[in-house]
């Protein structure tokens, strides 16, 4: 199930999708918490913010695609 779900025409496009959209409103609500100020982006190194992000936005999103795809296969095959 798991290749099926995962070779599916749209799968990857869904998960890359998602992905960026979590870590686009990740981190405007984290910033927000910081009172928009933009020290949020400077004293910290942003490359561990972008790539840490992007990496949890992309589990997020092959989570999410993963659970969709397969109730649309699960409900095709029924």
């Amino acid at each position: 199930m798991f290749k099926q779900v995962v070779s599916h025409k749209g799968f990857w496009k869904s998960v890359f999708t998602l992905g960026l959209a979590f870590v686009c409103v990740f981190i405007l609500i984290k910033w927000a918490f910081e009172g928009f100020e933009i020290a949020f982006f400077t004293e910290r190194d942003p490359w561990y913010l972008l790539g840490g992000s992007l990496v949890a936005g992309l589990a997020y999103g092959f989570i999410v695609s993963f659970g969709k795809f397969q109730s649309k296969i699960k409900n095709k095959n029924l």
